[in-house]
């Protein structure tokens, strides 16, 4: 069997994070997926810009109530990535259980 390289974009814990709570949630601003993902404000942010870059999420900053708000969405293109991903993934394990 081929493997198909991984992608790297998702090749990271917190980019995977990322994109899961984006999966379950539609829609989710820059705190709650902070407080999900148990990660600093910082490599929050630079975590999104690469998924962002990507063109996996849409980043949407605007004020709500005088107040920076961030807002995160998943578009078709990072929802078929991160398919292909768990999908390559189970293709790995599937040939691990097989020997």
């Amino acid at each position: 069997m081929d493997f198909k390289d991984l992608d790297p974009v998702l090749h990271s814990q917190l980019r995977l994070a990322i994109m899961n709570v984006l999966l379950s949630e539609k829609e989710a601003e820059f705190t709650l997926l902070k407080e999900r993902t148990n990660a600093t404000a910082g490599n929050l942010s630079v975590q999104i810009n690469k998924l962002r870059e990507a063109a996996y999420i849409e980043v949407v900053k605007q004020f709500r109530d005088n107040y920076p708000q961030t807002l995160c969405k998943i578009t078709p293109a990072g929802k078929k990535a991160f398919e292909d991903y768990v999908h390559a993934i189970q293709a790995y394990l599937k040939v691990g259980k097989s020997k």
